[in-house]
């Protein structure tokens, strides 16, 4: 039989009391200041450390020449399920074409031989050069490097040299782009540098870099731009360019046929001046059958040339610099004050957390020594 305990009170609250949190604060305030300042000092540290980085930037906006004039309401139209014609939307270059090919493997190794001014340096040293063999990346980078960064760093050494060999052969014989270790890490490194935005809705595309070198960064900014832009009007243009390729051809072809028949055609006439037999007429309508064939053949190729020049010129983006690249006279970065400010907060907040864990921590003894 159970009986119910009438001495147990029912309350049963939890709420939390700010007076004796904060009393407890107030005695552990020595702690909070020790802990606050050691991050403090800790955030100075890093501020200090910090290498400068500047930051170039640029704005343009892609236009096709073929693009409808219909525009937004060509669009609506179709929403209703009319047609007003045009096709505009198939003449814009879609804007995940541009993300995609930021984060092509030929692109970023385009850029990693991007040819850079560093300070000190007589001559253009490219982007993998200047990592490899100049760039000091400072103190904090070591610490960095040897104490986060060091499981990674022992999976890298790890590796066997024979098994990266079997892989770059096999994709050498497969025809597929491999990369060396040093360049898979270089490439990380330029992807954290590179920005790229992307504002569909307004129709422009800005790209930002940031290097510890000002000339650096701009230049390589500059290559980005040009280079995206390539991409983008091959990509583009490849499939206009190659029909124009393919005409090319059948014009240069059908154009020696013609030249031969032409030919063929004046020599019989300069030797039969008088043609008084049959078979002698029979072989001149022979041959300027064959004349006039070639020539509506040729003739319909020409104006096919034309029409496909016209085409490629029309596919071809253009671009407008809404922001051209510039060498930055400011810094971008770091932030000391905020480095700063974020790691006093930092050190704030754990310094709590570290009262109120010790606090937990002794009842939690407690009620372990009671059971």
């Amino acid at each position: 039989m159970i009986q119910e305990n009438k001495n147990i009170p029912l309350t049963g609250d939890d709420s939390i009391d700010i007076i004796a949190l904060l009393k407890e604060f107030w005695n552990a305030r020595r702690s909070i200041l020790k802990i606050t300042l050691v991050f403090a000092f800790l955030g100075l540290f890093v501020a200090i450390f910090s290498k400068n980085e500047y930051t170039a930037s640029t704005t343009f906006v892609p236009l096709v020449q073929g693009k409808s004039s219909g525009g937004s309401l060509g669009s609506l139209a179709s929403l209703a399920g009319i047609n007003l014609g045009g096709g505009g939307s198939s003449d814009e270059i879609s804007p995940e074409l541009y993300p995609l090919i930021v984060n092509s493997i030929p692109f970023q190794l385009e850029l990693l031989n991007t040819q850079l001014t560093i300070e000190g340096q007589e001559q253009l040293v490219s982007y993998q050069y200047y990592y490899e063999n100049i760039y000091s990346p400072g103190v904090l980078h070591i610490i960095k490097k040897y104490t986060l960064g060091l499981p990674s760093l022992l999976i890298s050494f790890l590796k066997s040299d024979a098994e990266i060999i079997e892989k770059n052969t096999l994709d050498k014989e497969n025809e597929i782009i491999s990369i060396s270790q040093t360049e898979s890490v270089l490439i990380k490194s330029l992807k954290a540098q590179l920005g790229l935005s992307v504002n569909a809705k307004e129709g422009y595309i800005s790209i930002s870099v940031t290097l510890p070198e000002a000339k650096a960064s701009a230049e390589l900014a500059l290559k980005a731009q040009i280079t995206l832009q390539d991409y983008a009007l091959n990509f583009k243009t490849q499939k206009s360019i190659a029909q124009l390729n393919y005409i090319k051809e059948r014009y240069a072809e059908k154009k020696d046929e013609f030249n031969s028949v032409k030919f063929t055609l004046a020599r019989f006439q300069d030797q039969n001046n008088g043609i008084n037999t049959s078979l002698g007429r029979t072989k001149l309508l022979q041959l300027q059958s064959d004349y006039d064939l070639a020539f509506s053949v040729f003739s319909e190729l020409a104006k096919k040339l034309e029409t496909q020049q016209l085409q490629v010129k029309k596919d071809t983006p253009l671009f407008t610099v809404l922001k051209p690249v510039s060498i930055p006279s400011e810094k971008s970065g770091p932030k000391r004050a905020i480095i700063l400010i974020v790691y006093l907060f930092l050190g704030f907040v754990i310094s709590l957390g570290a009262i109120l864990g010790k606090k937990y921590l002794k009842s939690l003894k407690a009620e372990w020594a009671l059971k």
